[in-house]
């Protein structure tokens, strides 16, 4: 197996490029300690927590906090680590760990405490610092994504059966009519990083590649428990000699393709999902990169989004080429980061598109270069909801939240629960 030389060089930090992966030298004790999310009044909440710790070769620690939120790792080896904790609390926490300050219409709201450090270089005995945040969790969330395609019997690629699915995680019907699905930008060398972002625009904006909308004309009621699928092509296509796609016939809404070349074939009877924005003045489906470099976000506003800004890559000088439109992080609802796998290495997460309040980790299939049938989907949860009804993990972390398939179908998720 070879190794990989590790390039430990940050935006923000000048570090000497050091390859650590071989490196036997232990740290004693490195500190990780959670500050709590701003409005909360104590501590009280961050005890007995788990904090994962990713190091830039794969190997994966995790550690729990002390009343106080602080958690100590023995025995660290140096490298660069992402560091991340997640977990969810109910409404009715929220309001006492807010000292009734900060209340919810109702119980059945759920929160979700994130925090994390991407790209830490922990060499020395030390303690660092988590600032958790914490997010009102959404009625909708992503549940499915189908990017990877497959081959079919003749070993052709067969690209024509992606898919995203949506869940309802509420007690209530979900109207999802006006909804918005937005693609990350995913340029091989990326247009943008995070740190780009943070240098730009504060750390307020993602970058989009396409816009998609759910159309408002009318409601478009999802019950507890139920699933939104969004096609591009809502046919079987099992019946297409591709032995590992889906049957897609019932879909609730498809990107219609509208190339005049070897376009894709679409389902009169299943409704148009509305295109808003495309980079690509020639691709009117839903563009799902195959290796999996390709974040999806859920959103809401009435605000235009044609009206919002567009940029060139960084920095933003260039006069003409990919143009992709700038999303204000605050109307995110939900987000999941998909990055491609490099096999020895694993996912580089210097990669990342989404930032860690909205997705602290990431999910990705096991395929290098896709063709596989893998798709990615969310775990069932160890919590139901009224009366027993199923639910999905959702730590606002990627990594611990999704599972990867070639037999899960649209609208199915494993029977047995994550505790």
């Amino acid at each position: 197996m070879k190794k990989q030389i590790a390039t430990l060089c940050t935006v923000l930090t000048l570090v000497a490029c050091v390859d650590y992966n071989d490196n036997t030298e232990s740290v004693k004790t490195v500190g990780i300690q959670l500050l709590k999310p701003d409005g909360f009044t104590d501590n009280s909440g961050l005890g007995g927590r788990t904090i994962t710790l990713i190091a830039d070769n794969g190997k994966r620690l995790t550690a729990t906090t002390d009343a106080n939120g602080l958690a100590k790792v023995n025995d660290l080896t140096p490298n660069i680590y992402n560091i991340s904790a997640s977990w969810e609390i109910s409404g009715s926490e929220y309001v006492r760990l807010t000292d009734g300050q900060m209340p919810v219409l109702s119980d059945a709201h759920n929160f979700t405490l994130t925090g994390s450090l991407a790209n830490q270089l922990l060499t020395k005995e030390e303690t660092v610092s988590v600032q958790m945040l914490a997010n009102e969790n959404p009625d909708i969330i992503i549940s499915k994504i189908y990017f990877a395609t497959s081959r079919d019997e003749n070993n052709k690629n067969y690209e024509a059966g992606r898919y995203i699915e949506l869940f309802n995680q509420s007690d209530e019907p979900v109207d999802v009519s006006g909804l918005y699905i937005g693609l990350t930008e995913s340029e091989g060398t990326q247009a943008y990083t995070l740190a780009n972002l943070h240098e730009q625009h504060n750390d307020s904006v993602l970058l989009l590649k396409q816009i998609f909308r759910i159309p408002a004309d009318e409601p478009h009621l999802v019950e507890p428990s139920g699933t939104v699928l969004i096609v591009n092509s809502a046919i079987d296509h099992t019946k297409n000699k591709a032995p590992l796609e889906a049957d897609l016939t019932g879909a609730d809404f498809e990107a219609k393709d509208n190339s005049t070349t070897r376009p894709l074939t679409n389902n009169p009877d299943v409704k148009a999902l509305e295109l808003i924005y495309s980079t690509y003045a020639t691709i009117s489906n839903m563009n799902l990169v195959n290796n999996g470099l390709c974040g999806v976000v859920i959103f809401r506003t009435e605000q235009d989004v044609n009206s919002w800004p567009l940029t060139y890559k960084y920095p933003n000088n260039a006069t003409k080429g990919s143009q992709w439109r700038l999303l204000p992080k605050r109307f995110v609802l939900d987000g999941v980061e998909c990055l491609p796998n490099k096999n020895e290495t694993g996912p580089d997460i210097n990669a990342k598109r989404i930032y860690p309040e909205i997705d602290a980790g990431f999910t990705f299939i096991n395929a290098v270069s896709g063709r596989s049938g893998e798709v990615v989907y969310r775990k069932t949860s160890g919590s139901t909801g009224k009366n027993g009804r199923k639910m999905l993990v959702d730590t606002n972390n990627s990594r611990n939240d999704f599972k990867v398939s070639t037999t899960i179908k649209p609208r199915e998720y494993d029977e047995t629960a994550e505790q």
